[in-house]
């Protein structure tokens, strides 16, 4: 596959005809905002059966920089479409399948490491509370966001003991003394 051949079946799946493939291929930028337009269309679907295929078309792109940008906002966007763990890690396996034929291990790293932080939060978000070594294994990234948006009290008691940053400490304990129950 060459790179117009892949960005224009991409494009025309997604529908999005306003895209100057040539200046796509010729300037990567344009390219990474049309890759991100064509995963905003494809999270947004009702259907991920063709998810993998779309990942492992971007994924070929010559600019490895900018395939992994946009895998990294097609995991976002669908975990934060996602209410089931399990649906997810599904989904999720075949994405990291592709994402391990990328170059650099830094960026499958970056990968990986983003599909666990959803797997977290999508099981916390669920009801699990998980322990202080599991919550360690997210990113910083991760824990702050499940300090800003986590309603469970024990999640949030944990964040404010054990998280890495003091300002996600302190994010997770004024949110729990805002959860709590005034008494008078």
């Amino acid at each position: 596959m060459t790179l117009r051949t892949d960005l224009t079946a991409l494009l025309t799946e997604a529908g999005l005809v306003d895209v100057d493939v040539d200046e796509a291929i010729a300037d990567e930028h344009v390219r990474s905002s049309a890759y991100q337009r064509v995963v905003s269309v494809v999270a947004g679907s009702r259907s991920h059966d063709r998810d993998r295929a779309i990942v492992a078309a971007i994924l070929r792109d010559p600019v490895e920089m900018v395939s992994k940008t946009a895998v990294v906002d097609l995991i976002d966007k669908v975990a934060m479409d996602t209410t089931d763990p399990a649906v997810f890690r599904e989904w999720s396996a075949g994405i990291l399948t592709e994402a391990n034929r990328l170059a650099t291990e830094g960026n499958r790293e970056f990968i990986r490491r983003r599909v666990h932080d959803w797997s977290c939060y999508l099981s916390i978000k669920d009801g699990h509370v998980p322990g202080a070594a599991e919550l360690a294994e997210v990113t910083d990234w991760m824990q702050r966001v499940l300090a800003e948006e986590s309603t469970s009290l024990p999640v949030l008691a944990l964040l404010a003991e054990s998280a890495r940053t003091k300002k996600t400490r302190n994010i997770a304990k004024n949110r729990a003394r805002s959860l709590e129950p005034k008494t008078k």
